[in-house]
């Protein structure tokens, strides 16, 4: 609410913002005995309420007439007693006029403030909602409405907040100690009362809806249409029950491709909620019982006390409690990407955001649906996943494929039907009779399931047949997919950039060596802590120990057991570890003292610092981090007795030759350093200068077991692993020789020497760079834009950290840990590597392989299926004027080619051979040339044989009497179907000349075409009446197979045909035939 002073008598504009009645009534009470006390009421104003008057001086008090100018003059006119007086003005003697003026004027002010007053508590209570507290809350030991409580950080409301008297009150209102936390078994009740942390969900697809889906097809729907013709006109010509066969079984066929297509999709939806479920399972730490605990999210209650890092993602809406410089990101509620400070003065946390830095406790207010993330969730409906690269461009060929079906559809029934009429008009003339009609619809029919065969839905199916198979054995592996075209993409990959701690690494660290005090030392638990403290000043240990211990993000604490747990970064639990140990032997008074701030770790400052108060009085900084940079901060060291001495320009020199030598035996360093401040120094800050050395420590952290083996395996798929680490370059060098990714005409740089490079440069520099040291966020998304834009690699990123989402976001293939990482470097990845080995990320890469291969095979075989069904149906309705397959059969034969072909293809596991082979390039053909002459040469093979039975098979196989047409079909439709049999066996391996191998550990594919078979047999001797086929004899049968199983042969021939591939194994550019029976 505005209030405008030029209503005022003095010579000044003055605009006032009063937002609360608390502000109006200070004002009024204490106007009159301000201005009583010669103070003018813009200097009170301005005093009061930081504000300041505008337009000083409007008019000159010499100036202009009119009332305004005589009010000015008056005003300017008062004694310097008066209260309206101006500084440094005489007065003049027209006292009674100017106090009379006053005091008119003065009411005027005081009525203004009593209107707005009053305009402010009307306001106010129309907009407050009274809280009422019911009986359950009170008799379960709460003295806040749910409602209430939740309405504080929902609406920010200070207000409320210091009616209920703070953080301290709000947390005694809902029984809790802020240090002790909530009480276990307290859990059920907090929950019936203030709810649970869970949000409205989009309920799952039932399998009916599939099915619906699948109705919805308007192939089907034709064919549906014209089976219902066929049955009417069938029974009316033919009559009850023979005339609904022809249309009853392609009603049959239907249900069965709708039955089939339903379940299997069906089947993914489940894989994928259950997927969706892993990748809700987020844990935080919280106090429970007295002592910090990892819990799920979405078992916290309102008290809980929840400890917040960088980059968590805020559970639930709540109270900061304490912590340092919390910085807060809530541009996923409110679309600001300027990130929040909050504090005590402004204490709101709310569900969905994010830590950027720092770290808190927070007193949980309100959870779930009562949250202003749950809010916002409740308006959401679930969305899908998008469609995958390999999808779209997959959909665009079925499109295609779909158009030249339907132009080779609508020529058969054209065909067929100028066939009819100029055969009917030479034999009877234009008479029509009942059948001519059903000889029409079948016509139709026939021409719609060419649609049916030649639309290869199946492509899409297969794909998230694969991707979904893939995703269930990659969790199996250890590896989280969060984005299905990351399978797809990480087939393709020909880089990674990999972090070392954790990842290469066990990320079990332990302090190998210390030195401290000119005295170097490797570690021996007890030993060498009694050691220490025989040789250097118990002072200096006290630093020491003060400075593991506060300077710490981590936490000593008690188990359940009685026994102590650290809970933190694997770091910082080796040196607690050391702490706890030397503890045993003196007495470091840490307990005593008091933080003061704290400037918490993160990947660019790489350092800690801490201000603190020490016991007996003083304050003390610490400071621990990358070494160079903490030597770069220190101009003293402590000696053994505990003095401060000088840092040497040869002493810090042999200080860098100590950390070099603990990096070379690949051991990661740590400086330690102090700094005494003063009484009269600033505390503004934490120093950045001026410290005091402690001590260096070497943390071991081994390679894990197989990392040089996965390696390995990398360089001969066609994929270069690259380090990029935060550790000293000595250290990083030696981890990667280690490794085996540096080699000797491998390039190690550190990332300040990278990011001076200039464009040029890097693009010299960057196909050399194996291992990157020292390096900031930056760096990394530097190297990766790079590798993709001027290299044009597929580039897959592994990241831990908040400041890795950049890069995570900017690879292909995003690649976050799920032990180490932060939830927000998680929300960036495409895939979660559960147990941060770098094993686990060649295992995504394997399957990732095998699913583009798989789909490759799949194409292949349908597009063979394709073209003979195609040109079969199409050349026999132009030549014979009827077409071999029926609507029935061609039904069938789709449901072999899409939805049983793609899970027998799809869902082939990889093999050791893929990785034997470069990665897909990518801009590469997905349909190779590889791939056009199998399709190719299969489909003449097929064409002959098929041709020549339709032909001349008669003949050939010796077939007379009144059913020899039928026979000679139904032989026909057998023999197509076993040539798909084999063909599909073929598909298998498209290079390869052994399809069988490990065909029988694949049951999935053993079961299909068992199952393929049988059903086919079924077909022809037991459902002759729906399918217009006749049994045949055991000699037709055994010709079937003979012929289908010929296409092995011919694979094998086809095979041997040198063709031109983009995956050179050799530099003439043809794939080498095989010199072994291994490479068969």
């Amino acid at each position: 609410m505005m209030f405008d002073a030029a209503f005022f008598p003095w010579n000044s504009l003055t605009v006032v913002t009063l937002r609360e009645e608390d502000d109006l009534s200070r004002l009024l009470d204490t106007v009159g005995r301000n201005l009583g006390d010669g103070e003018s009421m813009e200097s009170f104003l301005k005093k009061n309420f930081e504000v300041a008057a505008k337009n000083r001086r409007r008019r000159r008090s010499g100036g202009g007439g009119g009332p305004w100018g005589r009010r000015s003059r008056t005003a300017a006119a008062g004694s310097a007693s008066s209260p309206i007086s101006t500084s440094g003005q005489r007065s003049r003697p027209r006292q009674g006029r100017s106090s009379c003026l006053f005091a008119i004027d003065f009411e005027k002010i005081r009525v203004a403030l009593y209107v707005q007053k009053a305009a402010l508590q009307f306001i106010d209570a129309g907009a407050k909602i009274e809280h009422q507290l019911s009986e359950e809350v009170r008799n379960a030991g709460y003295f806040i409405n749910p409602d209430e409580l939740a309405s504080i950080a929902r609406g920010h409301d200070k207000k409320r907040l210091r009616n209920h008297g703070g953080v301290n009150e709000v947390a005694r209102e809902v029984s809790v100690s802020l240090d002790y936390g909530i009480k276990t078994s307290d859990l059920s009740i907090r929950q019936d009362i203030y709810g649970i942390n869970q949000y409205v969900e989009k309920p799952p697809r039932s399998f009916w809806m599939f099915v619906w889906d699948a109705l919805h097809d308007l192939t089907l729907i034709i064919l549906m249409i014209c089976a219902l013709i066929s049955i009417v006109v069938g029974i009316a010509t033919e009559g009850w029950p023979k005339g609904m066969y022809d249309g009853l079984g392609i009603i049959l066929s239907i249900f069965l491709v709708v039955v089939v297509t339903s379940i299997s999709d069906y089947k993914q939806s489940l894989q994928f909620r259950d997927l969706e479920k892993e990748k809700k399972k987020i844990f935080i730490q919280v106090t429970r019982d007295g002592y910090r605990q990892k819990v799920s999210i979405y078992d916290i209650v309102v008290g809980d006390i929840v400890h917040l890092s960088i980059g968590d993602r805020v559970p639930a809406d709540g109270l900061y409690v304490s912590g340092y410089a919390l910085l807060i990101d809530e541009s996923s509620l409110s679309g600001e990407c300027e990130p929040v400070y909050v504090s005590r003065e402004k204490p709101f946390l709310l569900a969905g955001t994010k830590v950027q830095d720092g770290c808190a406790r927070m007193l949980v207010t309100s959870v779930g649906m009562k949250t202003e993330w749950g809010k916002l969730m409740e308006t959401l409906s679930q969305g899908g996943e998008d469609e995958t690269p390999l999808q779209v461009k997959l959909n665009g060929v079925a499109t295609i494929i779909g158009k030249i079906g339907l132009a080779f559809a609508t020529l058969t029934f054209f065909i067929l039907l100028g066939r009819f009429i100029a055969e009917k008009s030479y034999r009877t003339g234009f008479k029509w009779f009942p059948n001519d009609a059903l000889t029409i619809v079948n016509y139709f029919a026939i021409s719609d399931t060419i649609i049916v065969v030649a639309v290869p839905e199946g492509l899409p199916l297969a794909v998230t047949l694969s991707l979904a198979f893939a995703m269930k054995k990659l969790m199996d592996e250890k590896a989280l997919v969060r984005h299905l075209s990351a399978c797809e993409t990480m087939g393709s990959a020909n880089c990674i950039c990999t972090d070392k701690t954790g990842t290469l690494t066990t990320n079990h660290m332990i302090v190998d060596k210390i030195w401290i005090c000119e005295v170097s030392k490797s570690f021996r638990s007890s030993e060498t802590a009694a050691y220490l403290k025989s040789v250097i000043s118990e002072n200096v240990l006290v630093v020491l120990l003060q400075c593991i211990f506060l300077n710490s993000g981590s936490e000593v604490g008690r188990g359940k057991d009685g026994k102590n747990t650290i809970l933190g970064t694997p770091t910082e639990t080796a040196l607690l570890e050391f702490g706890l140990e030397l503890e045993g032997h003196v007495d470091s008074q840490h307990q005593d003292c008091k933080k003061l701030k704290v400037d918490p770790f993160n990947s660019v400052k790489k350092k800690m610092s801490v201000l603190i108060t020490v016991p007996g009085g003083g304050t003390r900084a610490f400071c621990k981090g990358a070494s160079e940079i903490i030597l770069q901060t220190c101009d003293q060291i402590i000696d053994s007795d505990g003095n401060t001495i000088f840092l040497s320009k040869t002493q810090r020199e042999d200080m860098m030759n100590v950390i070099n030598s603990f990096a070379c035996e690949a051991l990661r360093t740590l400086c330690l350093a102090f700094k005494d401040i003063s009484e009269d120094q600033d505390l503004e800050g934490i120093p950045a200068s001026g410290y005091t050395l402690i001590a260096v420590f070497g943390i071991k952290d081994p390679v894990r077991p197989g990392v040089k083996d996965a390696v390995q395996t990398c360089k001969a798929a066609g994929i270069k692993v690259r380090m990029v680490t935060g550790d000293n370059i000595n250290t990083a060098k030696a981890i990667a020789k280690e490794c085996g990714i540096l080699t000797e005409d491998g390039l190690a740089i550190e990332g300040s020497e990278f990011r001076s490079k200039s464009p040029e440069e890097m693009n010299n520099l960057i196909p050399k760079i194996q291992v990157m040291a020292r390096s900031l966020p930056l760096d990394k998304h530097t190297l990766v834009t790079n590798l993709r834009k001027m290299l044009n690699e597929v580039v897959a990123v592994t990241g831990d950290g908040t400041n890795d989402a950049p890069a995570l976001h900017e690879a292909d293939i995003g690649l976050a840990m799920g032990v180490a990482g932060t939830e927000v470097a998680k929300e960036s990845a495409d895939v979660i590597v559960l147990d941060d080995n770098f094993a686990s990320i060649i295992n995504v890469a394997k399957w990732g392989r095998a699913v583009y291969i798989n789909i490759q095979k799949f194409v292949q075989f349908q597009l063979t299926v394709n073209v003979v069904a195609l040109m079969i149906n199409f050349f026999s309705a132009c030549i014979t004027g009827n077409a071999p397959l029926t609507a029935v059969q061609v039904l069938w034969v789709n449901m072999i080619m899409d939805t049983l072909g793609a899970l027998a293809l799809a869902t082939e596991p990889p093999n050791d051979n893929m990785m034997e082979r470069p990665p897909v390039g990518r801009n590469e053909s997905f349909i190779t040339k590889i791939m056009w002459r199998n399709i190719i040469g299969q489909s003449i093979y097929q064409l002959i044989v098929l041709g020549v039975l339709m032909f001349d098979g008669k003949k050939l196989l010796r077939i007379e009497g009144p059913d020899s047409d039928i026979i000679l079909n139904t032989f026909i439709f057998n023999t197509f179907v076993f040539c798909q049999v084999f063909n599909e066996i073929n598909s298998r391996e498209m290079v390869r000349i052994n399809v069988l191998r490990g065909i029988l550990s694949n049951w999935i594919f053993v079961t299909i075409v068992a199952s393929t078979v049988a059903f086919q047999a079924i077909i022809v001797e037991f459902l002759g009446t729906f399918a217009s086929t006749v049994p045949l004899g055991w000699q037709l049968w055994l010709l079937s197979l003979l012929i289908g199983s010929i296409s092995l042969i011919v694979a094998v021939i086809l095979k041997c045909i040198p063709v031109e591939s983009n995956q050179v194994h050799g530099q003439n550019g043809y794939e080498a035939l095989p010199g072994s029976p291994e490479a068969v």
